[in-house]
């Protein structure tokens, strides 16, 4: 069994990363309440178990990884055996010094092996080189798996956005401080 790697994306990665299910399976979701009275708007998430499993389809357009790819500020492959089986983009944005995990992909059969924990170190450590302050990470609040795992990497929520996505779907933010 070879060592999973950790490498800068080249442009030979892209087919294989494409060809990633990028779609996520799910036992529960995390429902957002609102309520409005007299003035004042109170948002609660709440994490509700599903009837049975469902299929989640990734957010994003993950075929134009081809030409986006070089517009990211960072992105990271993970390899093992000699094939991609993962990766994270990174984008810097705004004066505050914020870098955004935009994508966090794993191969279906790796998932659940500590390959995404790694690629979130590298996008880390990546931002910490160039002094950032803040990682966020974008999730949809249908995907409680990585709810959980940006709680395990010590991410904390900071917020949402209703109707996010194309989808209409929900879009949770978690933080992470730098050092």
């Amino acid at each position: 069994m070879s060592e999973l790697q950790i490498r800068p994306t080249v442009a030979t990665d892209l087919t294989r990363l494409m060809g990633i299910d990028h779609s996520m399976t799910s036992d529960a979701v995390w429902q957002l309440e609102i309520r409005r009275n007299t003035g004042q708007v109170a948002a609660t998430f709440r994490e509700v178990r599903l009837p049975r499993s469902i299929q989640v389809p990734y957010p994003h357009n993950h075929f134009a990884l081809a030409d986006d790819w070089v517009s990211r500020s960072m992105m990271y492959t993970a390899i093992k055996n000699g094939d991609p089986i993962g990766y994270i983009s990174l984008l810097e944005r705004g004066t505050a010094s914020t870098v955004w995990v935009l994508d966090l992909v794993i191969d279906m059969a790796h998932r659940r092996s500590g390959v995404a924990i790694a690629l979130l170190a590298s996008g880390q450590a990546w931002a910490e080189s160039r002094a950032h302050r803040r990682l966020i990470l974008e999730v949809q609040s249908k995907n409680v798996p990585a709810i959980r795992l940006a709680q395990k990497s010590g991410f904390e929520f900071c917020g949402y956005n209703d109707q996010y996505y194309l989808n209409k779907d929900v879009a949770l933010f978690f933080a992470k401080i730098l050092k």
